[in-house]
């Protein structure tokens, strides 16, 4: 059995903030994704968690991330904010768009803010999330490297291209989903195979393009679209709209950072923010209260809203803190303190 390390959540961020810093990011951007990775912690999203620090200080250390970026703001149309990483971490690049997209979504009932140029790793979800607190409605999307094989195919072409939607509700968190439009984000594979576990069948394939419940072989391989041709086409579109639309590299056109320095880990994300009270003005009290109609609906059959998992685990992570495998942790304390 797998022995866990529990930490406060202030433990939690200092341990971000430690790690990051140590190894060059800016105090922005380490608080930035230190607030993403400790917020995915808290929800129980491990795969998003403080394991993503890992990532980030191997892509700094192969030079596929520029830790001291200054994100570079753009009115772009009236519409429209553009965001220019610069070569630097999305989260740091969100947070320098959110307030111009949140004032041109209010002004014109939707706005879109485009991110240029961004080392991508974290969930999306804490970014709509934060939007829906704005009162917004927001959908956001990004391609990731090439892992995934389109339905029928047998090679990697596709991201795992997850795509994130927050509603506003009038009392209490905002209803959002996130998820990835592989079978399972990747992740996801290579926690199972630092456990010692086995995939489930239909989420990836080996080198040869054969079905394979190996998280080794499937890392050399490829993962599968969620629900076959269906995710495959959502996965198109999340490739287009945060790709070509907005001036930047699709999945394929991207590598990790590595040893040799020619990976391209930069890419774009789309995000859409929408205004009820632009849409609705008076009535739009009244209209949203359909959706807590349908929300109510769902529960009254017993089944579970999405977020409404994450919400638990936030509450309980609140009282008792995080739980981590201790092999992490420790891997976590000699990166603040490796030369």
């Amino acid at each position: 059995m797998t022995e866990h390390t529990r930490l406060s959540l202030d433990e939690a961020w200092q341990l971000g903030i430690d790690v990051l810093e140590h190894h060059g990011f800016s105090a922005d951007h380490a608080a930035a994704i230190t607030r993403s990775v400790v917020a995915a912690q808290r929800d129980e999203c491990h795969s998003h968690g403080l394991y993503r620090l890992l990532d980030c200080v191997r892509t700094v250390r192969f030079g596929g991330v520029d830790p001291q970026s200054v994100p570079e703001v753009r009115d772009q149309a009236p519409g429209v904010v553009n965001v220019d990483a610069r070569g630097g971490n999305s989260l740091l690049a969100f947070e320098k768009g959110r307030q111009p997209l949140t004032e041109k979504a209010c002004a014109n009932g939707v706005a879109v803010l485009a991110i240029n140029n961004a080392f991508q790793f974290s969930a999306l979800w804490p970014e709509v999330e934060a939007l829906a607190e704005q009162g917004l409605v927001a959908l956001a999307m990004t391609p990731s490297h090439a892992y995934v094989a389109p339905a029928g195919g047998h090679s990697p072409l596709l991201g795992t291209n997850p795509i994130a939607f927050a509603w506003p509700r009038p009392d209490g968190l905002p209803f959002v989903f996130d998820f990835a439009t592989s079978a399972v984000a990747r992740g996801e594979i290579e926690l199972h195979r630092r456990a010692g576990n086995s995939l489930a069948e239909g989420w990836a394939l080996d080198d040869a393009g054969q079905p394979t419940t190996d998280p080794t072989a499937a890392l050399a391989g490829a993962l599968l679209p969620f629900g076959g041709h269906k995710g495959t086409a959502l996965s198109l579109m999340i490739e287009l709209l945060a790709g070509p639309l907005i001036g930047d590299r699709m999945g394929h056109q991207t590598q990790p950072a590595n040893a040799s320095g020619d990976g391209k880990p930069q890419h774009g994300e789309f995000i859409l923010a929408l205004d009820p009270q632009a849409f609705l003005g008076a009535d739009a009290g009244r209209h949203l209260q359909q959706a807590e109609v349908l929300f109510e609906g769902v529960m009254a059959q017993g089944a579970r809203l999405p977020s409404q998992r994450r919400h638990r685990a936030r509450a309980r992570s609140q009282a008792e803190g995080v739980s981590i495998p201790k092999e992490l942790y420790e891997e976590l304390v000699k990166l603040k303190e490796a030369a």
